[in-house]
């Protein structure tokens, strides 16, 4: 297979997952546009919460994503029951980790009042936690249908029920939180009810797709918790919790980075969570880049082609660079624009802008390093990128975004300099990863 085919096969895959992603992180986007009209104290009470709730989300679907590569295995090897079985595995998986998240997040709120927040925005972030929360349930549920129908190459579908369900949620956000047509003005938990409505939407429409779709009888998908076997829920979570905790380790960090924030200020905090909130939506794109390079992987190491498998992984490293630089380009062009979409306080803004030229420099570094997880991922290695993202972020980076913003007095541009050499080093050491590893594996 040709360089050029693979790209054609992977860009095919990749941008439904890409807009899929989109659609994700577009929930907190619009969230965060619309509570930015309330003010500074709303904004940051909406980056407080989420700071909490996105980590603890971004760990349940790297749980469920266990399941993607292991379907795609054996659609290589056509082991059509195994398939169906997997299915069942990683919804119970999915709806046991969602209880443990909600309960994980409730016991976390009560110690939002000892973070030396500003005390008006913990009041009214709470709450707003509370109902966002109780969308774990419905999204856990959804990623399974997701990931499942990923692993077979299928990816628009959850392309047109996410983009659905998010006009959705810009709709209810519209009309909760400034009482439109006739419904209450509930300011910033108008948001939080939009954003659960609409992800009770999402495995619904995905479920009824996959239970009246030609193209999934074949596996005979179980429901039920019957039959489980042990040795498959070992290895789903093999790949699953480490995936969970490498999403943990780079998103936390970023969320400790609001916290250390909130320390500065008020206007600190909400100018990092309109910057993050920008980048997070490269971030996700190249994410569905990585996941379409995860599957790609996954799929030639199951039809036992390694040069294939080789080949695949690096068209997906070029095809983020690019995309990637092109986002560079955009938040330092346009610095002094975008933060104007969310808010209209000069000092937000300036803040914002100061913040974006550093989230340009790293996009490039970000997007390596994500699809250095998504290919590695493909290949079943998990373990030493986890400790990786520990080491980068947990180690080296916070610690280093706190010397130079407080010590060395840089302020909020120091704490994100401290993130900019966390994910440049995760970058480098993740690309030399899949490098020897899929060298390794073209050895007779």
């Amino acid at each position: 297979m040709t360089l050029k085919e693979h790209f054609s096969i992977t860009l095919q895959l990749a941008y439904p997952v890409v807009l899929s992603q989109l659609g994700q992180v577009s929930v907190g986007v619009a969230d965060s546009m619309m509570v930015g009209q309330l003010g500074a104290v709303p904004l940051a009470a909406a980056s407080l919460a989420n700071s909490i709730f996105f980590v603890l989300l971004m760990f349940g679907m790297g749980v469920s994503m266990g399941i993607t590569p292991l379907v795609s295995i054996a659609e290589g090897k056509t082991k059509n029951l195994r398939i169906g079985r997997l299915f069942q595995h990683g919804l119970w998986i999915n709806v046991g980790t969602a209880l443990v998240l909600t309960i994980v997040i409730v016991g976390l709120s009560q110690s939002l009042h000892y973070l030396n927040q500003p005390e008006e925005v913990v009041d009214i972030a709470i709450p707003y936690l509370f109902v966002i929360t109780a969308s774990l349930f419905p999204f856990m549920i959804f990623q399974t249908f997701k990931q499942f129908a990923e692993g077979l190459s299928q990816t628009r579908q959850a392309m047109y029920v996410t983009i659905f369900s998010n006009l959705v949620n810009v709709l209810l956000n519209y009309m909760l939180i400034f009482g439109k047509w006739g419904a209450p003005e509930m300011g910033l938990m108008g948001a939080g009810w939009a954003t659960l409505i609409s992800r009770i939407l999402m495995p619904l429409l995905m479920g009824w797709y996959v239970m009246n779709s030609s193209r999934y009888k074949l596996f005979k998908i179980q429901w039920t918790g019957k039959k489980l076997s042990f040795p498959m829920i070992n290895r789903i979570l093999k790949i699953g919790i480490p995936t969970g905790f490498q999403y943990i380790f780079e998103v936390s960090a970023f969320g400790s980075a609001a916290i250390m924030m909130g320390w500065i200020g008020v206007n600190a905090l909400a100018g990092h969570q309109i910057a993050l909130n920008l980048a997070s939506v490269s971030y996700m794109m190249a994410a569905g880049l990585s996941t379409a390079g995860m599957i790609r992987v996954s799929n030639q190491i199951g039809k036992n082609n390694r040069q294939g498998m080789r080949e695949a992984g690096m068209v997906v490293f070029g095809m983020v660079l690019i995309f990637m630089a092109i986002t560079a380009i955009l938040f330092v062009s346009l610095r002094n624009f975008l933060p104007t979409l969310y808010i209209d306080d000069p000092e937000v803004i300036a803040m914002s802008a100061t913040l974006l030229i550093i989230a340009g420099m790293f996009q490039l570094s970000d997007g390596v390093q994500v699809v250095g997880l998504g290919v590695l991922r493909g290949m079943e290695d998990v373990k030493f990128p986890t400790w990786i993202t520990l080491l980068a972020y947990w180690v080296l980076g916070l610690p280093l975004g706190y010397f130079l913003a407080f010590e060395l007095e840089m302020g909020a541009v120091g704490i994100w300099y401290g993130l900019l050499i966390g994910l440049s080093i995760t970058a480098v050491v993740l690309f030399y990863r899949f490098h020897k590893l899929s060298q390794r594996e073209l050895r007779p």
